[in-house]
């Protein structure tokens, strides 16, 4: 009988391949856990000395709504890069596992615990003998909290179906629902404001979840030749996603700060602290997506991109979790 002993680079490749997995992994659980911190810590940190007061659970209603926009963000990033992925001439056939399904679990369970804040008065209910279901019919932010946990059920059901791309429509209905949630009738024009919102939310959406799905595909692919065209081809949409989340950005906080206060409040308000620190955080993304793209064009190897755009998807992810913060704290002082 004869022993075949496997040859030791194949060993030490496999060794190699499983560390650099478990390192992968570590790092991904990390990032997570300070993209947590954010929403968690955040409000004290940004209300610390404004005189402002925070309503109660504004910590966990922060990353309730972090996992709200993350859970929309991870499907439409699918929907956006898997149909050009597809047609690109060389591309291989296999793409990245959808985690839609996941996305869609993580959503339904956070707009599931928004919609009980919602049912108990916007406070966070000690007891689910509290939470008045049958009020949420009544008032308009209680539809659209129930709006959204059927939207995100929906979207569910359509990611096991044989046409994922009908995802879609329920995507659509979660954003429209947190653009009308963000601006209510109190406020002076509304729909201007649920529109810009619209907007925001769709090109961010794009943005970040395209990016993610664009380098889970490049890693699958392991360098094949279209890798370098599909980080081209989201690169360019990319650039028009920074540029529409900016205009919109600017001029929503214009409508909720005046011009001649804006400098003020940013530093003064919890509001306005938290908004600098999103926008420090976007101005480094686009450094980054502007290194991506000088390496995609003059590098040799234009697939050396993808180390600013990990980097990227990184710090986008504390964007995400910074908006998440920013919905929960006090809107503004309008002077």
């Amino acid at each position: 009988m004869t022993l075949i002993r496997p040859a030791a680079g194949t060993g030490d490749a496999r060794g190699t391949g499983r560390r650099g997995a478990t390192a992968r992994a570590v790092a991904v659980l990390v990032l997570v856990a300070l993209a947590a911190l954010i929403p968690l810590l955040g409000p004290s940190a940004a209300l610390h000395g404004t005189g402002e007061a925070a309503a109660p659970g504004t910590g966990g209603i922060a990353v309730l709504r972090t996992v709200l926009f993350a859970a929309v963000c991870v499907p439409a990033g699918e929907l956006f890069v898997n149909r050009p992925a597809g047609r690109l001439p060389g591309a291989p056939v296999e793409l990245p596992r959808s985690w839609a399904l996941y996305a869609a679990a993580a959503g339904f369970l956070a707009a599931l615990g928004l919609a009980s804040v919602v049912a108990t008065g916007n406070l966070v209910p000690d007891s689910p003998a509290q939470i008045d279901v049958g009020g949420l019919y009544r008032t308009r932010d209680g539809a659209l909290a129930l709006l959204e946990v059927n939207a995100f059920l929906v979207t569910g059901l359509c990611a096991l179906s044989r046409r994922p791309a009908t995802q879609l429509w329920p995507l659509a209905a979660v954003v429209v629902a947190e653009a009308l949630r963000a601006h209510p009738g109190t406020e002076s024009t509304p729909l201007v404001g649920s529109a810009l919102t619209v907007v925001h939310l769709v090109c961010g959406a794009l943005w970040v979840g395209g990016l993610l799905h664009v380098l889970r595909t490049l890693r699958l692919w392991r360098g094949a030749v279209a890798g370098a065209a599909l980080l081209g081809r989201y690169a360019r949409v990319a650039a028009a996603a920074l540029a529409g989340v900016t205009a919109t950005g600017v001029c929503s906080t214009l409508r909720r700060m005046p011009a001649d206060t804006v400098l003020h409040q940013l530093t003064a308000t919890a509001y306005g602290r938290t908004l600098l620190a999103k926008v420090i955080l976007v101005a480094g993304v686009a450094l980054l997506a502007l290194w991506a793209r000088i390496r995609l064009r003059r590098a040799p190897d234009p697939l050396s991109a993808c180390v600013p755009a990990r980097a990227e998807v990184a710090v986008l992810g504390a964007v995400v979790a910074v908006s998440g913060l920013l919905t929960a704290l006090p809107l503004p002082i309008r002077w």
